[in-house]
């Protein structure tokens, strides 16, 4: 089988919109950015004296990539929404990371209350009112509520309506622009129906209005008043921009699964893309060997089979390319082992069948250039685990758990979760524990109170196939007792390092299993346990660090919690609280000059 050649896949990128990712050997994700053209931007990074290597920081991550993968797109906004959603799911390291996390702002009607509003909102809630988004231009989506607040006459204000009765109407009414339903200037009815239009107008109902404001700026221009066309005129440019669809986002806020294939006489790729809370959040593609006499029906059958046996999360909604076989029989199954209802189906028409559509066109390309790539990759993550589960004499390896124990002579003592599916890490899975009952360096102590935790709490997910305790036979011992107590029957293994720190094997079953050196089992095991050990480490530094900024603010005479907390997000960063001057430390909410002058002179 071929290596990953960097020269030579530069070639097969698509002239096309898209997200690339970047990897390293270790199959870490480097960097996620967006391309209008993927094939222009991608070869860019790899020729020498352009300008993404004046940066230290990019060539730097350059040097560091081992191979890129790409998923393509139908438009430059959906690879912007794409690449917003990945970077929030993988932080990678080379990418500039927002630290607000907002994330793209959606246009929010509150169609709970009896006389709804329009507003913006940096993020979707479970509240029961209406989502459109995320839009990618803050500006726009000013510009479109202002409008429909002026086309249908919305209020702005927050009055609990009908509850709130002012004397009068607002200045708004005043000038136009709301029917002021505050003082029964319109029925309940009435105002609905104009909220109605509004929501017509965002699911793209919007041509007609555009037209009408197109003649509207006409007529003031032909009667010489061109400030008011040039505002209308912003406007259309607005709406046509705001409304552009965006295929990969979907505000209803669902969780499915949509899968597509391509083939030939001998392969065939699956590639099956995730959406979660509404938004694609990334794509796997799958290998499967086959013959001419294979239907495609038959194909995704027997992935969906192998696939959903063993993947732990399984989305209420899978859509196909192609009907499945047994159909019935299959969702039956599925709805059993999720505990609630899975359906499966083809789309033929509408926005999920674009979806469909997408996914096909990314599996035709991995088939016509990355086939080789996708093999490999499969050797090195799922013939890992299975090289693991044959090895260890278990069932399955498809998610392993590593957990680590972090402190400094007890001090601030942590423990992190670690967890791998497929081979491949699964970030959004992780979880961080303070330890709560263990004072001191006792890390057979910690093991028993954070393995308790995890395994009689249902929010942190399905067990694992194996699990990796960092130590020999003490740790493997304390998992073990842990699993009886509650009745828990799962393979426990101890990651072993050597007399250089290097990870040489596993502890099972009271002997020390081998393996081959530089086997992919071997490679996979090392980086479990030194992603474990990372994560510990990081959450105890992060501790540490919030620590050490609490005691120093505490320690001044009238900064209670909301004051420190305010100067924090003001300052964000305790260096500057120290080096600033009275007049700006006023500038802090809450903050007098007498208090401004006490934490000027504690520093000083």
């Amino acid at each position: 089988m071929s290596e990953f050649i960097i020269e030579e896949e530069l070639k097969k990128l698509p002239h096309k919109p898209g997200v690339y990712i970047m990897h390293n050997s270790l199959n870490a994700i480097l960097y996620v950015g967006k391309a209008v053209d993927l094939h222009s931007r991608v070869r860019q990074y790899f020729q020498s004296g352009h300008g993404h290597n004046n940066s230290p920081k990019i060539s730097k991550m350059v040097s560091q990539i081992s191979y890129f993968e790409y998923i393509i797109t139908g438009s430059e906004l959906e690879a912007l929404v794409l690449e917003c959603n990945l970077i929030k799911e993988h932080r990678p390291k080379y990418n500039t990371l927002m630290t607000d996390d907002k994330g793209y702002p959606y246009i929010r009607i509150t169609v709970n209350e009896p006389y709804p509003r329009i507003m913006m909102s940096h993020n979707m809630k479970q509240d029961h009112a209406k989502y459109f988004g995320p839009y990618t231009n803050v500006r726009a989506i000013k510009d479109i509520i202002l409008l429909l607040k002026r086309l249908y006459l919305i209020r702005s204000c927050n009055l609990k309506l009908p509850k709130d009765k002012p004397e009068r109407p607002c200045l708004y009414h005043q000038l136009h622009q709301c029917s002021a339903p505050c003082n029964d200037y319109i029925s309940m009815e009435d105002y609905r129906e104009r909220i109605n239009s509004a929501i017509s107008f965002l699911n793209g109902n919007f041509k007609a209005t555009a037209n009408d404001l197109q003649k509207k700026m006409q007529e003031y221009a032909s009667q010489m008043e061109f400030e008011k066309a040039a505002e209308i005129r912003d406007l259309i440019q607005s709406i046509y921009h705001i409304m552009d669809r965006q295929r990969i986002t979907d505000t209803n806020g669902e969780d499915r699964d949509i899968i597509a294939y391509e083939r030939n006489d001998k392969d065939a790729v699956i590639s099956i893309f995730f959406i979660r809370n509404g938004q694609l959040l990334g794509r796997e593609n799958h290998h499967m060997t086959c013959d001419e006499s294979d239907t495609g029906e038959l194909l995704l059958t027997e992935f969906a089979k192998q696939y959903y046996t063993h993947t732990p999360y399984i989305p209420k909604e899978i859509l196909t390319e192609l009907p499945l076989l047994e159909l019935d029989i299959l969702t039956e199954y599925l709805s059993q082992k999720e505990g609630h209802k899975i359906t499966i189906h083809t789309p033929k028409k509408g926005e999920k069948h674009k979806l469909i559509s997408l996914a096909k066109e990314n599996a035709s390309l991995v088939l016509a250039q990355d086939i080789e790539r996708i093999k490999k990759t499969e050797r090195r993550t799922v013939g890992a685990t299975e090289e693991i589960a044959e090895l260890l004499g278990i069932k399955s390896a498809a998610r392993m758990e590593a957990f680590d124990i972090s402190h400094i002579s007890g001090y601030h003592s942590v423990a992190s979760m670690v967890v791998f599916e497929n081979g491949m890490p699964k970030k959004n899975a992780y979880r961080k524990f303070k330890l709560k009952t263990i004072e001191g360096p006792d890390d057979y102590s910690s093991m028993l109170e954070v393995l308790s935790r995890r395994f009689t709490d249902e929010k942190l997910g399905p067990f694992p196939d194996v699990l990796m305790m960092d130590g020999g036979k003490g740790q493997v011992n304390i998992a073990l007792m842990v699993l009886d107590s509650l009745g828990i029957d799962i393979p426990v293994c101890g990651m072993v390092k050597d007399d250089h720190h290097r990870t040489r094997g596993l502890y099972y079953n009271n002997v020390e299993v081998k393996f081959k050196p530089k086997s992919e089992a071997l490679n996979m095991i090392t980086t479990l346990q030194d992603e474990a050990h990372r994560f510990a480490i990081e959450y105890h530094k992060l501790l540490r660090a919030k620590d050490q900024v609490h005691s120093i603010l505490d320690d001044i005479k009238g900064i209670g919690p909301a004051k420190r907390k305010a100067l924090m997000q003001h300052f964000k960063d305790i260096s500057k609280i120290r080096e600033a001057e009275v007049s700006e430390l006023c500038e802090v909410p809450g903050i007098t000059t007498d208090l401004a002058q006490s934490i000027y002179n504690f520093f000083h």
